[in-house]
C-alpha cells in the first residue's frame, strides 16, 4: 500500500440526494443515480448541472443494468422499465404481483429479467422466451457473443440459448446457492458469487471447476477488467484480484490484493472501461482509485462512516461517479 496516497478529492463534485443510492450508470452525456425509492436522479456532466428526479417505479428498485445508452431497472412493482438519457421512460414488461429480482442487457437490444424461478428474454425482433430453473434466479448474464444467457440458481448455472427451440440448457453444476454471475470478456470463463464467502468458476469449453475462497465476508461486487486479465472482487479489507490470463484461470495462482484498509471492508469494485485502473468503495465511505500494475492509490472520497454502495465509469473513461447508503454522491470528470 502506498503510505500517502495522492488525492483528487478537491476536484470531485459533491452531491446529495433525497434517498440512498443503490446503483449508478452513465447514459450518453448524463449520469443516473438510482435511489432506494421509486426515483432515478438524472444529471448532466457539465459544471453547474443539478440532478433531476425521474419517477421510474411505483416502489423500490431491485435490479439494474446499463449499456451506456439506456438504463433498465426491475422493481418490486413487477415492472421492467427502460430509462434514456433524455429522461423518457418505457415499460418493457410487467409481472403482476411479482418482484423483478434481476435484469441484464444483451446483444441487439435483448433484455433478460427474472421473477422467482423464471428467467425471461425480450428481443427487439421475435417473441419473448422464458426458462424455469430449479430455484429462485440468483443472477443473469449474457455471453459476450451470440444470444446465450447464464442463469444462476441453487446448484449451479444454466446456460441457455433462447432461440434454440426445444434445446435444453447446459447446466454447470456446483452445490450451494449461486447469486451474481458474469462471463469473462472473451467468453472463456463463467464465474458466480455464492451465498457463502466464495466465488465459483467454470471454464466454459469443458466445465472445469475453479474455486475462489478465503473471504471473510460474502462477495457482493465483482467485475472483470476491460482486458479480461483480472477479476476484481469485494468481500475483504482490500480489493481481491484473481488472475485470468492463463488457460486455467486462477487455479494454482495467488490473487493480487490492492488498497488494503485496516479498519474497513471493500463494498464496491469498478474497473476502468479501458485502462488497468480500479475504483474501490469501502464500508467506511472511502473511495480510492488504484492502478493495478503498481498499486498506486488516489483518494477520491475520505471516510465518513457512510458506506459506498455504487460506483460507475463513463464508457470513455472520462468520468467516474459514486453514491452512498445515506444518499451522498460524487462526480469526477477528467
Amino acid at each position: 500500500m502506498v503510505s500517502a496516497p495522492s488525492s483528487l478529492t478537491s476536484k470531485v463534485r459533491p452531491l446529495a440526494f433525497e434517498a440512498g443510492i443503490v446503483a449508478l450508470a452513465f447514459l450518453d452525456s448524463k449520469v443516473a443515480f438510482v435511489g432506494t425509492d421509486d426515483a432515478v436522479f438524472l444529471m448532466g456532466l457539465e459544471e453547474g448541472a443539478t440532478p433531476v428526479a425521474v419517477a421510474v417505479h411505483q416502489g423500490g428498485v431491485l435490479s439494474t443494468a446499463s449499456d451506456g445508452k439506456r438504463l433498465v431497472t426491475g422493481g418490486d412493482d413487477g415492472r421492467v422499465m427502460e430509462l434514456l438519457s433524455d429522461g423518457t421512460t418505457r415499460e418493457l414488461a410487467q409481472e403482476k404481483g411479482r418482484w423483478i429480482d434481476r435484469v441484464a442487457l444483451g446483444p441487439d437490444g435483448a433484455v433478460a429479467y427474472s421473477a422467482g424461478k423464471v428467467a425471461h428474454v425480450l428481443q427487439a425482433k421475435g417473441e419473448a422466451k422464458s426458462l424455469e430453473v430449479p430455484s429462485t434466479v440468483g443472477g443473469l448474464a449474457f455471453a459476450p457473443k451470440g444470444l446465450r444467457l447464464a442463469v444462476a440458481h441453487y446448484g449451479g448455472v444454466s446456460l441457455w440459448f433462447p432461440n434454440a427451440a426445444g434445446a435444453k440448457p447446459e447446466v454447470y453444476g456446483w452445490k450451494g446457492s449461486h447469486l451474481g454471475v458474469t462471463f469473462s470478456p472473451d467468453g472463456r470463463f463463467l464465474v458466480t458469487t455464492m451465498q457463502e464467502p466464495a466465488l465459483h468458476g467454470w471454464r466454459v469449453v469443458d466445465g472445469a471447476h475453479m474455486r475462489m475462497s478465503g473471504y471473510p465476508s460474502r462477495v457482493k461486487s465483482f467485475a472483470f477488467t476491460a482486458d479480461g486479465k483480472w477479476l476484481a472482487t469485494s468481500g475483504s479489507g482490500e480489493a481481491i484480484l484473481w488472475p485470468f490470463q492463463a488457460k486455467d484461470g486462477p487455479m494454482g495462482k495467488e490473487p493480487a490484493m490492492l488498497a488494503p484498509s485496516p479498519t474497513s471492508r471493500v463494498t464496491v469494485v469498478a474497473p476502468h472501461p479501458k485502462d488497468p485502473v480500479i475504483a474501490i468503495g469501502y464500508e467506511d465511505g472511502m473511495v480510492m482509485m488504484v492502478r493495478i500494475s503498481d498499486g498506486a492509490e488516489i483518494l477520491l472520497r475520505a471516510p465518513d462512516s457512510d458506506p459506498v454502495t455504487a460506483i460507475a465509469w463513463h464508457g470513455s473513461g472520462g468520468a467516474v461517479a459514486f453514491g452512498t447508503e445515506k444518499g451522498q454522491g460524487g462526480l469526477l470528470a477528467f
